[in-house]
């Protein structure tokens, strides 16, 4: 019977390495956060990334100043966050990505939104994913007259990616577990 249970935990510590492994962490709006200042266009850089289900999204900001709302299509088209899906007003929110489709989020203090300061993170069916177009990650041409250009898109990878070896290592560490447990 224990040799059942082991292959049970086994089971179960393998799935989890799996639903973890293609899960990423994405600081909106890279290094400048969720902010209006700097022009960030947070459009573009939901552009560039390809989310998926399980993926962590942070919006890091001044609580003083920001805060962030999940609303509905028709609230992020007109920038009413009167009657929000859920708030957040740490300064640092984490949300993770549970479902497929458009999720919405905008700053509710007045002006805000209308400055351009909502995001639509967007998690594709697998078979509708494609890679960003080249056009989506070129850098925006900036005048350079008394003006610091804004930061250009983010190419590298997300903040947190547990693909490829860290999830071959994790099954490796899981096996080699459950393995010496059985000698004890």
């Amino acid at each position: 019977m224990a040799l059942v249970e082991r292959a049970v935990v086994l089971l179960m510590v393998m799935t989890c390495i799996f639903q973890l492994s293609d899960a990423a962490v994405y600081k909106v709006g890279d290094s400048a956060g969720w902010t209006i200042i700097g022009n960030v266009d947070y459009k573009e850089w939901a552009a560039t990334k390809n989310f998926q289900v399980g993926d962590v999204i942070i919006f890091e900001y001044n609580s003083q100043f920001h805060n962030v709302m999940r609303v509905t299509h028709a609230m992020y088209k007109s920038c009413n966050g009167s009657a929000p899906l859920a708030t957040f007003s740490t300064g640092n929110d984490s949300i993770t990505i549970t479902t497929k489709g458009h999720h919405l989020f905008l700053c509710g203090v007045p002006g805000h939104c209308q400055a351009g300061q909502k995001v639509d993170i967007n998690v594709l069916r697998k078979s509708d994913q494609t890679a960003p177009t080249p056009s989506a990650l070129a850098s925006p041409t900036v005048p350079v007259a008394n003006h610091i250009p804004a930061p250009s898109p983010n190419e590298a990878a997300p903040l947190v990616s547990l693909n490829g070896a860290f999830g071959i290592l994790g099954m490796a560490i899981a096996a080699f577990a459950l393995a010496v447990s059985s000698y004890v």
